[in-house]
């Protein structure tokens, strides 16, 4: 995967910007409750870590893992990226809840799968998926796999190039359509963030129609460089508000139902993506670890923590599985929570990963 954003995704060169809030926040553990177990987190926030904790049938590789999630059955829901040349290889892949492999689809988005979410509309759930490279697509499908309905670039919203919506070619550009996570509101319609390409939010209504946009390029309040993960915050509580990983800003912005800036939670290493469960916000953050946030966003835990390792004292931890080191992540590419709170983490690692969390406190 490759942005033409300032922070690259192939160069992890920068580093996160600590604040004293995040120094002082609870270090991460990681240790041997017995031989098998290995735990990380503090309090009421540990986890058993169980890596590579989904596993493939032999006729199937992963091809750069991306995002998760979970149905009401806690079957999870893994999209890769996969690759262009291989267009009769799955993209989704959905596993049981002890991890057994169910069934998989998805060959369209192949070379472009990006996020993948589960929605229950009037007690039957449904899967919206977004590919960007050459896919630059997204769509409704049943939990099997069966198309509802699929939708590309929104031309009424003025700022793509012409035919933007009509060309599956690999373009890069603020005027290009690379759509990566979606949101979900309460009248039935969706948020759709388009994070590697014109970097606004779309608003479309229950049948996937183009409403508004909001956001746009730009270094923060209100605007954003690659707005890669997007939430609706319906933590008990809080007033409602839409949440956006300003991810090449290394920030969280916190903004109206209606797109208007309020404000910033800063000291993210690349933020890619939001889930929340219970009082609980979890962000997962490229640069090497995963954080919990308390309803008033307050760091509660840092899991996984190998940030100083991954982006700055070894060269490749990406593409070696020999430098990973048990209970610390790579690159956390997209995380949620099941309903018990156990969490599942998909990496950005060329062979994949997705590890259980599995709650213990």
């Amino acid at each position: 995967m490759k942005s033409t954003s300032t922070v690259s995704r192939r160069r992890f060169v920068s580093t996160v910007a600590t604040t004293a809030a995040a120094l002082a926040a609870p270090r991460v553990l990681t240790a041997q409750k017995s031989e098998k177990q290995l735990v990380v987190g503090e309090g009421e926030h540990r986890y058993e870590v169980l890596h590579n904790w989904a596993q493939l049938p032999a006729q199937y590789t992963w091809q750069t893992t991306h995002n998760v999630a979970v149905d009401k059955a806690q079957n999870l829901y893994v999209i890769h990226e996969g690759r262009e040349n291989l267009k009769d290889h799955p993209s989704i892949f959905v596993f049981d809840p002890q991890g057994k492999f169910i069934r998989a689809f998805g060959k369209q988005f192949q070379g472009g799968g990006h996020g993948i979410e589960v929605r229950n509309e009037g007690g039957k759930e449904f899967l919206y998926v977004c590919a960007y490279q050459q896919v630059k697509a997204f769509a409704k499908m049943t939990l099997t796999g069966e198309t509802v309905w699929e939708r590309y670039a929104p031309m009424d919203s003025g700022v793509y190039a012409k035919d933007e919506d009509k060309v599956r070619v690999k373009r890069w550009g603020r005027d290009a359509f690379m759509p990566t996570n979606f949101a979900f509101l309460d009248d039935g319609g969706f948020l759709l963030t388009d994070g590697y390409g014109s970097f606004h939010i779309h608003r479309y209504d229950k049948n996937g129609n183009w409403v508004s946009k909001f956001g746009g390029p730009g270094k923060g309040e209100g605007t954003f460089s690659t707005p890669h993960g997007i939430w609706i915050d319906r933590r008990p509580g809080r007033e409602q508000r839409v949440v956006v990983c300003d991810r090449a800003n290394h920030t969280l912005q916190y903004l109206t139902m209606d797109g208007k800036y309020i404000e910033t939670l800063k000291g993210y290493g690349l933020p890619a993506n939001l889930d929340t469960w219970k009082d609980l916000l979890l962000v997962p953050e490229l640069h090497a670890r995963l954080t919990l946030l308390n309803s008033k966003n307050e760091v509660v835990a840092r899991l996984g923590e190998d940030v100083e390792r991954v982006t700055k004292l070894v060269k490749d931890v990406r593409g070696d599985s020999a430098k990973w080191i048990d209970g610390k992540f790579v690159h956390p590419h997209d995380a949620c929570f099941d309903a018990a709170g156990n969490i599942f983490v998909a990496e950005w690692v060329a062979t994949g990963r997705i590890s259980k969390l599995r709650k213990v406190s």
